[in-house]
């Protein structure tokens, strides 16, 4: 390989590691469970990335098997928080703001008047 494509290679490594620093951030502050559990699958999206950047400017095949590895850990990862944890879904709202009646009313359904 090209000495100047392996230098890319880490570079390009290089800010894959800012934007995982940066999701340690989102992991700290995060106002929801469900903003941290995004950032944690960013870490590990991110670090994938890293190994296999990594192993190809090295020409080290064997990160690439602890790449494959850290992707099913980060997944089980994801599974087990949202088990754990939870991450609730935003409420949908109700049907009467919309003006939208879900449950007519009998009576009127039937032509009778109360």
């Amino acid at each position: 390989m090209a000495e100047w494509m392996a230098a890319a290679l880490w570079i390009v490594a290089a800010l894959v590691l800012a934007t995982i620093a940066l999701g340690l951030v989102r992991v700290e502050r995060g106002p929801s469970n469900g903003d941290r559990m995004l950032a944690a699958q960013l870490l590990g999206t991110g670090a994938v990335a890293v190994l296999l950047l990594l192993g190809r400017a090295t020409n080290a095949p064997a990160l690439l098997d602890v790449a494959l590895v850290l992707a099913l850990l980060a997944s089980v990862a994801s599974a087990v928080f949202v088990r754990r944890i939870g991450v609730s879904l935003p409420h949908a709202p109700p049907a009467a703001s919309m003006g939208t009646d879900p449950a007519p009313d009998k009576g009127a359904a039937q032509g009778t008047q109360a």
